[in-house]
Parts: structure tokens; C-alpha cells; sequence
């Protein structure tokens, strides 16, 4: 069979549409992210008919479309009007790729599993198809000790360890099982009853870890689209009634965190893992449907997304209404919202994690911690168990294996991981405090003093939202092309970064230390700050003002910046091939040198007013332009000295703690949550939400999920 797939996540369908299927793509453009209220049934609707309106998007979430149109189809046959047409075409292309053991066909495989349990008995799936679905279920791999593809001698190259994928590939291969209970599974050779008493162990401590102590992914606009489309997956079809409610449960804080870390529809705060696309541009976030179906805000996109296809057909997951007000209450008041996410490697005992098992390698792979000096030895075990020296991802140390095989032997493996950790250990997420400061018209995100130094991979340290593309951020870039970390995705080096208030702070020092994995170290460091989506930009005094709305924004370089002018750097989705041209396109600000330390300060008319002065109207963007260029700004050892107008004398460097007039600003040891709506200890045991009049209790060792108020169930 031909496969209409590649390694590069395009899923082409198989044949032309059928008749009445659309052929074109029309997400909204960002000037239309609105607030549309109303209830999740009226939303419901309007999803169900954007995806009729477009056709399945050609990657890994198009089956999921296809659903949708499964169930819009019902609607329309009570109704005796035609039903629209399903692209079987997409649902078979979808089997190659997952058959063909492509990475992420877990991602599709999950609509697989949701079409045959919910599905099977549809009237516009043929025989041949559904048993089609049925054989691809029985012949996946499902976990890394399973026999791969017999052509290439049990290799492939999915990423199963992930944490997104760690409960993907669990999950799935529990549902399969219990779909399966007496069949054989042939490359594990386990019946699906094993199946389920193996995985269930792995859902249950997955669960568990992310309940009381939240992602290591943290808040990461890509990778919650799949955790929830996982879990929606349990709580839909899962027969064990204690993991369906836990599955539930985390479900409620996964959307808790979208609501409390977005402004007006997009998921602008730092994130565990994040790419260019998603980073610049709100509508490419894998949450946006998700966030516009359950709280009435952004934008259809369609790009790549499956939870809010998984919530649309959920019939068991109804969200909290309490969930519903925090995100309704976004752009009526300021807020301060602290969280604690992720687990230090160090202290993984504590966690019961060993350093010997594979399950607790798995798990700790969730981490991404590959060469740890504490996980290395390990992980390696696993490289020869599982045949990972074959696998893509594993390309970067398939040239060192011999090297490796030498400290192994010698045991000073963990030796060389300690000596160059900071490059070595760049994919690790460990531990991450965040801030995020949100007003109507600005939310300014920050992960606090987070792993100064190190090499980071895919984590973004801050950012400042001031609606739809209008946003803000820095990096190191790491290289000019390739994976990442790259020009723009992860840093080559990550800052030492703070945050008060509406003011962040974010030194970068990029040193010359040996490395193995990411050599190359430009010099220089590039903030993200797209002129033409803004209303207004002024360079004054040092500074660069940006606003957008109601919202102000001003960002200084201590290093002297200028504007990238060529071709390449400044494209959009909207822009195609769009050239800098002078007049607002240009989208990058350069500052060379190894040192540089950037302030932000976010501001908005509302809040400004008492600072005018002289001539300038009340809370204007130039009264605030004004008060910025006075705020005196002195840099001294490593470090800066900032009179903030509004969060007054700041005082932070490579080393020591952060000052605000003179006290000391805690940057660690947050609580789990810590913001007028949601209150928690880290680690979590009980979680209690409390928003427009509504209640919501998560007790986690009583297994009790207890709502209360206007619309609780």
C-alpha cells in the first residue's frame, strides 16, 4: 500500500474529495479574535460548522475534522437535510501514517480509537474501513519494548517518552486493550487484557505526578493539546471508573492553566515547549480552538488541533462552569498568577523515581532528562534495549557511541555528563516558577530565574501579549537554521530572567564553555516585536514603545539594537513572502554582544493616568513614554539598577536576588497555584477554584471532583 505520508507530519488523503466537500481553508483572521460569550452548545455549534466549512487540515489532526463531520452528520439526518460528506480519503492516509510508524502517530491514533468507540455503526463508514481501523489498532506499536517494524528490524522513529506522548502512548494502548480484551496484540504478543494491567500503572502515575505537581511542559501551547486529547480519550471510554475521574480531574487543571495564563485568546505566557510559529503568530497555537470552544475567546484556527474536536464529541467531560468564569473574568480585572510546575531531577527519589528502572526511565524521560548525570547510565541501558541508536531523534548521539561505550565501560559516563551538563542537560525540564501579570489590555509572562546559563531546547522564558501578534520576547538564538534550539525557537543560552509586576528584566551571558551538542553560539541576542501589529511604534531615548490598543509596551537593550532589514526573518502566515520595506515590516531587533541585559515594562491607559503631566492627556501612550524615558536606568556589574515609574527601584543581575526598594523579591518555591481564583499547596493534595460565583473542589486523594454555584452540574 502506498503511504500519503512523510516523516514531516504531512498527511496527504488518499484520492480527491468527495462531491460537496470543501476545498478551502478560512480561518478567521486575527482582527476577528473577539469574545463571543454564549453557552458551550452555542459554540458547539459554531465549531461544528467552521469544520464543515473546511476541509480536514493535512497533518496528523485531520482525522479528527473527519469526526466532527461523523457527528454533524447525525444532526443533519434528523433533521432529513443531506448530510455533509466524509473524505475517507483522510481516514485512510491516517492508517498509512500511523501503519507506517511515522512520529506522532500516537496524535492520530487516539482518532482512531475515538472513531471505532464511538463511531463503528456509523452509516457513512464502510465495512472496509472500520475493519481497517481495527487492524491498524491491533498492529501498533505501543511502547518502545514492543517488536517495530519487521522491515527495519524493530526500528522506528516515534518519540514514545515525551510527557505528552508518555500518556498517549499508555492511554491508547489501555483502550485498545479493553477493546481487544481476548485478541492478541502481535508486536508485543500480550492479550488486551495484559495490555490494560500493564499500561494502567503508567496512566496512574502520570495522573498522579501532573495532579500534585503539574508539567514539566509547562504551559506549553503545543503539547496541552495532546494531553487533553489523551485524557479526553479516558474519560470517554475508559471502563475503570478511578482513572476516568482522575483523568478528569487533570483535565480541570490543564484548562485552568490555559485560563489563567491567556489574554483575550491566545496563550501568551512562557511555556515548557514552544516553537517559532506558535510563539509568534496566536493563530498557529495548537490551543486556539480549544480555548474559543470552551471560553469564547480567539479564534478558529484549524492548524493543528484535536482537543477541541475531543471536547466537541466528548459525551462524558463537561467543564467546570467555575473554569469557565476564571476565563470570563480574564479581561475584566489585573491579576497576579503564581504557579510551581515540574520536579527536580535531583529529587527524584522523593517522587518514586529510581535510577534502574526502565518504567521509572520512561518516566523521567518525561523530563526529557537523556544524559542527566543522575538518569544518564540509564537512559543508555534503554539506547541498547529499545534500539534507539536507530531512531531520528537519537541522530546527535549516534556519532558519539563509541565514546560512549568507553565511559560506560570506565563508568565515568555521569562524569562527563556533570562536566559539560549545561549543553548535555539543555532538553531537561526541571522545576520552573512562573509569573504571570495580566491586566484587560496586557499580560506580561515570565518563568523566574530559570536555569541561568544552561543551553535551553524548546522552553520560552518570557513573553509580553498585548493582543493577536502583538507580542514580545527575547532569545539567544542558538543557530540559523536547523532543529532546535534555532534562530528562534529555544535559546543557545537561556538568560537569567525576573519578573515584578508589569516589569521583566532579562540578562543574557553568553559564555564560551565546551560543548557537544550545540556549538555554535552567536553573538548577539534578538527580541521578537512585529511593528505592523501594533497600532503605533516610537523609538525614543534608548527605548522602543510599542501600543496596541489601550495596552503600552516599552523594551530597552542595553546593548545598542538595530532592526533586521532583510528578507526572510519578518514572514508571516498572512504575509506568504512579505520583505522588509522600511515602512513597519521589519519584525526583529538585533543587539550584538555577548552581554546584554533587556528591561520590559507593560503599561495601559487606565492605569497610567496619575503618572501624566504637562500637556500630555491623561493615561495617553505619550505620558508613558514620557515617565519611561525619565525613569532613570544605571548598569553596573553584571547587572542593572531600573526606577521603575510603577514598580519603583529594581535591582537584579547574574548573581544574587532580585530587589525591589531594597527587598528581597522571592523568584522560587511558589505555591502549585497561587491567584485570586485558584488556590494550592505544591505539591498539590486539594485544589479549589472560586470564580463568578462558582465552586470547584479537586481533592485528589479522596478522588472527589465537587462542584458548586451558578451552573454547576
Amino acid at each position: 500500500m502506498t503511504v500519503h505520508a512523510s516523516p514531516t507530519y504531512r498527511i496527504r488523503p488518499v484520492g480527491p474529495p468527495p462531491p460537496g466537500y470543501p476545498t478551502a481553508r478560512e480561518a478567521q483572521a486575527p482582527g476577528t479574535r473577539v469574545q463571543v460569550p454564549g453557552t458551550f452548545e452555542e459554540r458547539r455549534a459554531d465549531y461544528l460548522a467552521h469544520c464543515l466549512a473546511t476541509p480536514a487540515p493535512e497533518n496528523t489532526k485531520g482525522i479528527y475534522h473527519e469526526l466532527v463531520r461523523l457527528a454533524a452528520s447525525d444532526r443533519f439526518a434528523a433533521n432529513d437535510a443531506a448530510a455533509p460528506a466524509i473524505h475517507d480519503g483522510v481516514i485512510a492516509a491516517t492508517l498509512d501514517y500511523i501503519d507506517a510508524r511515522h512520529d506522532c502517530a500516537d496524535f492520530s491514533l487516539h482518532g482512531v480509537l475515538r472513531l471505532l468507540y464511538q463511531f463503528h455503526n456509523h452509516p457513512s463508514l464502510s465495512h472496509d474501513l472500520v475493519e481497517r481501523c481495527r487492524q491498524t489498532v491491533l498492529g501498533f506499536k505501543y511502547w518502545p519494548d514492543e517488536t517495530g517494524r519487521p522491515d527495519l528490524s524493530g526500528a522506528d522513529s516515534m518519540c514514545t517518552w515525551t510527557e505528552n506522548h508518555h500518556i498517549l502512548f499508555a492511554s491508547a494502548a489501555y483502550l485498545a486493550g479493553q477493546m481487544f480484551p481476548r485478541a492478541t496484540f502481535p508486536n508485543s504478543g500480550r492479550t488486551g487484557a495484559e495490555q490494560m494491567a500493564l499500561n494502567a500503572p503508567r496512566i496512574r502515575r502520570w495522573l498522579d505526578l501532573r495532579f500534585r505537581t503539574g508539567f514539566s511542559e509547562w504551559l506549553s501551547h503545543v503539547y496541552y493539546d495532546e494531553d487533553l486529547a489523551a485524557l479526553l480519550s479516558l474519560v470517554d471510554f475508559c471502563a475503570d471508573a478511578e482513572i476516568a475521574t482522575r483523568a478528569a480531574m487533570v483535565i480541570d487543571l490543564l484548562l485552568i492553566d490555559i485560563a489563567l495564563n491567556s489574554h483575550r485568546g491566545v496563550f501568551g505566557s512562557s511555556h515548557g515547549r514552544s516553537y517559532e510559529n506558535t510563539k509568534k503568530w496566536a493563530g498557529q497555537e495548537g490551543t486556539s480552538d480549544t480555548a474559543k470552544l470552551l471560553f469564547g475567546q480567539g479564534q478558529w484556527s484549524g492548524f493543528d488541533n484535536m482537543s477541541a474536536a475531543a471536547f466537541a464529541l466528548s459525551p462524558n467531560y463537561r467543564m467546570p462552569a467555575a473554569i469557565e468564569a476564571v476565563a470570563r473574568e480574564s479581561g475584566r480585572a489585573a491579576m497576579e498568577n503564581r504557579q510551581r510546575m515540574g520536579i527536580r531531577v535531583a529529587e527524584a527519589a522523593g517522587w518514586g523515581l529510581g535510577s534502574d528502572d526502565f518504567e521509572d526511565g520512561m518516566a523521567l524521560l518525561t523530563l526529557e532528562a537523556y544524559l542527566h548525570p543522575r538518569t544518564v547510565s540509564l537512559v543508555m541501558r534503554m539506547f541498547d534495549a529499545f534500539n534507539w541508536w536507530e531512531n531520528s531523534f537519537f541522530a546527535p548521539f549516534k556519532p558519539y557511541r563509541r565514546l560512549i561505550g568507553f565511559l560506560r565501560r570506565t563508568r565515568t559516563l555521569p562524569l562527563l555528563s556533570r562536566l559539560l551538563q549545561w549543553d548535555l542537560c539543555r532538553n531537561t525540564r526541571e522545576e520552573v516558577n512562573v509569573l504571570t501579570c495580566r491586566t484587560p489590555d496586557t499580560m506580561l509572562s515570565c518563568a523566574q530565574d530559570y536555569r541561568p546559563g544552561y543551553g535551553g531546547d524548546q522552553q520560552h522564558i518570557w513573553q509580553a501579549t498585548l493582543g493577536p501578534d502583538a507580542v514580545c520576547f527575547t532569545t539567544h538564538p542558538a543557530r540559523r537554521t536547523g532543529p532546535t534550539p534555532n534562530y528562534w525557537a529555544g535559546s543557545g543560552v537561556l538568560p537569567r530572567a525576573a519578573q515584578v509586576g508589569n516589569v521583566a528584566i532579562v540578562i543574557y551571558r553568553i559564555h564560551r564553555k565546551p560543548a557537544l551538542y550545540v556549538r555554535g553560539r552567536l553573538p548577539f541576542t534578538h527580541a521578537w516585536l512585529p511593528r505592523d501589529c501594533f497600532d503605533e511604534v516610537v523609538e525614543r531615548e534608548g527605548w522602543i514603545f510599542a501600543r496596541k490598543g489601550d495596552g503600552y509596551l516599552a523594551l530597552r537593550s542595553q546593548q545598542p539594537t538595530r532592526w533586521q532589514e532583510e528578507p526572510g526573518e519578518d514572514v508571516s502566515p498572512a504575509d506568504g513572502i512579505c520583505p522588509a520595506d522600511g515602512a513597519g515590516r521589519a519584525r526583529e531587533l538585533i543587539a550584538e554582544g555577548r552581554s546584554n541585559i533587556w528591561i520590559c515594562e507593560v503599561g495601559r491607559r487606565e492605569d497610567d493616568g496619575h503618572f501624566a503631566a504637562g500637556s500630555f492627556a491623561a493615561g495617553s501612550f505619550a505620558a508613558f513614554t514620557d515617565r519611561i524615558c525619565a525613569a532613570p536606568v544605571r548598569y553596573r556589574d553584571s547587572g542593572v539598577v531600573y526606577d521603575s515609574p510603577s514598580q519603583g527601584r529594581l535591582e537584579f543581575g547574574w548573581r544574587g536576588p532580585l530587589r525591589r526598594n531594597g527587598e528581597v523579591v522571592p523568584l522560587h518555591d511558589y505555591p502549585r497555584y497561587d491567584n485570586p481564583y485558584v488556590r494550592a499547596e505544591f505539591p498539590a493534595a486539594r485544589v479549589a477554584v472560586s470564580a463568578g460565583g462558582c465552586e470547584l473542589v479537586l481533592d485528589w486523594k479522596a478522588m472527589r471532583r465537587l462542584e458548586s454555584g451558578a451552573g454547576a452540574s
